[in-house]
């Protein structure tokens, strides 16, 4: 099921937030091959918005009637002149057309204003917060980086929304995507490019992710991978499950999957050549897998043919 993002832009607001907020969304999608997500674009009067550094949008309309699953307010710079009641009106308004809501940068004191954050955690951007506590005692004020509290969805700034973007996809999917999706959009030196140094919040699975990383091509089994981390298997099964909800061997399997998937869109390799490369003794055994990960074969896959 498809979950619609609805963005409300005000002239003034930070495209860096923007971008960061909407990319990983858009990243979801690519590695997930399908529409996980959709956003449009509004403003108050469906008339163009232009963004603190000069970027013009034209939005797909104006919110009046609007639904979706969450609603984005996104002012930023020169919040408070938008504080008034036409703003206001449209927030309760389009509040009851939306499942969640979310304030990014400065929006959550328009929400707040609304009493649409009334006895809920929240956070602003940080050279507000202060008078944002004072205005709104009825709101939990913190200094976070991003809060989700129910269906009330706050963040501090622009680098934030990206936090807040990835939380929210590992919400959504599980911590495997948004892990990948943190990668595809922030890796940096990385000595193989078709390599995937994907990263948890866990030492101990981080460790395990290395050793299957260094041996796509050859690889291990759990039990061979426990031992060069010096820990037993059991262990390593718990700690990937509480961390990851997936298993060891369905962990290491869409390692050698996603380089499959990379090798198979970035170059012109054989699909026997990619099979051996991804730790497949042959090129039906790793078509198949591939199949069942992702919907195509390799083949069908480097051609855009459907499904």
């Amino acid at each position: 099921m498809t979950c619609r993002y609805n963005i409300l832009l005000f002239n003034g607001f930070s495209n860096h937030c923007l971008a960061n907020m909407v990319e990983p969304l858009r990243a979801a999608n690519t590695l997930s091959r399908q529409s996980l997500y959709e956003w449009r674009f509004y403003s108050l009067d469906g008339k163009a918005v232009q963004s603190s550094s000069g970027l013009i949008v034209t939005p797909h309309g104006a919110l009046q009637d609007q639904c979706g699953e969450i609603l984005v307010v996104m002012p930023s710079y020169g919040y408070l002149a938008l504080d008034t009641r036409e703003t206001i009106r449209a927030l309760l308004s389009a509040a009851r057309h939306h499942a969640q809501l979310a304030g990014l940068d400065t929006g959550s004191w328009l929400l707040a204003r609304a009493g649409l954050l009334d006895e809920y955690r929240a956070t602003i951007h940080w050279d507000e917060l202060s008078r944002f506590e004072e205005t709104f005692p009825s709101v939990e004020a913190v200094q976070e980086r991003f809060v989700i509290d129910g269906n009330r969805l706050t963040c501090s700034g622009a680098m934030a929304a990206f936090d807040l973007a990835s939380a929210l996809i590992r919400r959504d999917h599980g911590p495997l995507l948004s892990i990948e999706v943190g990668h595809l959009l922030m890796s940096r030196g990385v000595a193989d490019p078709y390599a995937l140094p994907l990263k948890s919040e866990d030492t101990l699975v981080n460790r395990a992710l290395a050793v299957m990383q260094a041996n796509l091509e050859t690889p291990l089994s759990i039990r061979d991978v426990a031992r060069k981390i010096g820990c037993s298997q059991k262990r390593i099964e718990m700690r990937v499950q509480a961390e990851l909800r997936t298993t060891p061997q369905a962990l290491y399997r869409r390692l050698r999957l996603n380089l499959a998937r990379k090798l198979t869109e970035e170059t012109e390799q054989s699909i026997a050549e990619i099979a051996s490369r991804c730790g497949y003794e042959n090129a039906s055994a790793m078509t198949r897998a591939f199949k069942a990960e992702f919907g195509r074969t390799p083949t069908a896959f480097r051609s855009g043919a459907p499904n």
